[in-house]
């Protein structure tokens, strides 16, 4: 089928970078989210998010009028929905989160009044197993006037299907673009509409599945994932009680020709790998023990971070009678969930920043040189001149600015094996 008209809902990390590139390719692409600040930014040739090359492509689009932004949904030839798809509550806690699907449903009730036949609808949204089934519910429930897949299979009016992006932010323009695609579509033909239309800019493959395979793919390899980083993370606070460099350790082990541990740090973080194993648990949580344990063991990393900056502050305060504790100054060296973008999303650094302002008991600042703004969240944010100059160094995230330099400072937390 041709596609002149592509809808993107959610201009955010991954919504924004999938409009430009579809945009690039010279089709005509109406991005719709509901902030308007955010909707008036892009229809500026401007972008809201840090991701390398984006602006250059945003303002080529919007300027040569293959891009615009609305808080409205209008007709198209096939709708892509990237909205968050969050847990409605805390992991780690001993129970199970549940899926937040309600931005899926919000997008469903805005786009179903201007569904018309023959129109594609993808979810690109990470999902809980069966989400894309929901999904065609509400639409059917929106627009009795159509067919759907779930009753009407190959003859439906209406093609759904789930495609769920796997790309790594500071990367997203070439790996949206090379990256394979798993297509899960309620049928075959859904399956054969949307790697369709993805052909437009995929240079990687397009593998056709069903949608419930598909939905579990991003889970699982999300999940894999987090899995070793929490062999890493809890090999790092077995080595601080053994006395080991865990970072010689993993140098040393990753020798061996059939092994290759990841790096340890102060958590995980972003909008994929601390949230996607929690669908499989909320999913199957009788049999996933291996997933969930390595959650939890993920989740109660800050807390070990806080502790040890807590230890290290008593040590300046030992080695500097003259000061109370009160006194010092502790600077914390990012807050994004990875290195070198502006993504805060259940970004452990955050967390841990938070925690440390909130207990009070002495002054924390922090450095992040992926934002602008001077406060967030609650917590000041300095230049790197000013973080240097504090009592206790605590790194986060390695950036590529913090990579450069060694701090003279003696009192450090380095979570990222820089320092």
């Amino acid at each position: 089928m041709p596609f002149k008209t592509i809808s993107i809902i959610g201009l955010g990390y991954i919504g924004l970078p999938t409009a430009a590139v579809f945009a690039s390719r010279k089709l005509k692409v109406v991005g719709v989210d509901i902030n308007q600040q955010t909707v008036d930014t892009i229809n500026r040739g401007q972008i809201h998010i840090v991701e390398p090359d984006l602006d250059m492509v945003v303002h080529a689009a919007v300027t040569e009028g293959y891009l615009r932004a609305t808080t409205t949904p209008e007709p198209a030839d096939a709708f892509l929905i990237a909205v968050p798809t969050p847990f409605k509550t805390g992991a780690g806690q001993g129970t199970c989160p549940e899926p937040d699907l309600s931005h899926i449903q919000a997008a469903a009730n805005a786009i179903a009044p201007v569904l018309a036949p023959g129109n594609l609808v993808i979810l690109e949204s990470t999902s809980p197993v069966g989400a894309t089934e929901q999904l065609a519910q509400w639409l059917a429930e929106a627009r009795p006037d159509l067919t759907f897949p779930q009753t009407q299979g190959e003859e439906s009016q209406i093609r759904i299907a789930h495609c769920p992006e796997r790309v790594l932010p500071g990367q997203v323009l070439r790996e949206l673009v090379h990256n394979d695609r798993v297509i899960g579509g309620l049928t075959p033909q859904c399956s054969r509409a949307a790697c369709e239309l993805y052909s437009v800019f995929l240079k990687g493959e397009c593998i056709a599945t069903n949608a419930r395979t598909a939905e579990m793919c991003k889970l699982t390899e999300n999940s894999f994932r987090d899995v070793n980083i929490a062999f890493a993370n809890e090999l790092s606070i077995i080595c601080d009680q053994l006395d080991i460099n865990v970072w010689e350790l993993i140098r040393l082990a990753n020798r061996h020709p059939r092994v290759n541990i990841l790096q340890p740090g102060p958590g995980v973080g972003g909008h994929c790998i601390a949230v996607d194993p929690w669908f499989i648990v909320s999913s199957a949580p009788e049999q996933a023990q291996l997933i969930r344990t390595a959650r939890e063991v993920n989740d109660a990393k800050p807390e070990w971070v806080v502790q040890k900056v807590r230890q290290e502050v008593e040590r300046f305060v030992s080695a500097n009678p003259e000061k109370a504790e009160q006194d010092v100054t502790v600077a914390c060296f990012g807050l994004a969930f990875k290195p070198d973008i502006d993504d805060l999303r259940e970004s452990p650094a955050l967390d841990i920043t938070k925690r440390l302002v909130e207990e009070g008991q002495f002054k924390v600042i922090a450095v992040e040189p992926n934002i602008q703004k001077r406060n967030v969240a609650g917590i000041e944010v300095v230049s790197l001149e000013q973080g240097l100059q504090a009592d206790v160094l605590v790194l986060l995230v390695d950036h590529k600015p913090f990579k450069r330099f060694k701090p003279e400072c003696g009192f450090v937390v380095d979570t990222r094996g820089v320092w």
